[in-house]
């Protein structure tokens, strides 16, 4: 019967035993900065979509990053939650589902928050921080 025997490394032992401690605030790190740039770029889009955003982008927010319990991954949401109004009136979320997808009222579609999510500069911005920890070949 054959056998086969190696070692690794000890330096590339600690680097891996390193890489593992750091993966959870690595790829947390990574989630917020992405979702960050989304925020800044709902932001923006928002201001297309509405003559005046002051008051529902104090209704933007980013969650903290959390683990999904079914399959261990690291998020973070954008969404909208509050009111636009003392009064308690206008609901953020509705105001910005009937711009977003039209109302049955009349309100035309002008999609600006799926808009927002774009692959390839999220994707930057995460291996932007990615390189931080990992180890330059």
């Amino acid at each position: 019967m054959a056998r086969f025997q190696s070692q690794l490394p000890n330096n590339l032992i600690k680097e891996l035993e390193e890489l593992n401690k750091s993966t959870f605030k690595m790829m947390s790190e990574m989630t917020n900065s992405a979702a960050k740039k989304v925020c800044e770029r709902v932001k923006v889009n928002m201001k297309k979509s509405f003559s005046d955003t002051d008051r529902l982008e104090k209704c933007l927010h980013i969650t903290k990053i959390y683990k999904t319990p079914s399959d261990d991954a690291v998020n973070a949401r954008v969404y909208f939650s509050g009111y636009l109004d003392e009064e308690k009136k206008h609901p953020a979320p509705l105001i910005v589902a009937a711009r977003e997808h039209g109302s049955s009222r009349g309100e035309t579609r002008k999609p600006f928050f799926r808009r927002s999510f774009n692959k390839k500069e999220i994707t930057e911005e995460m291996e932007r921080v990615q390189n931080k920890y990992l180890p330059k070949e």
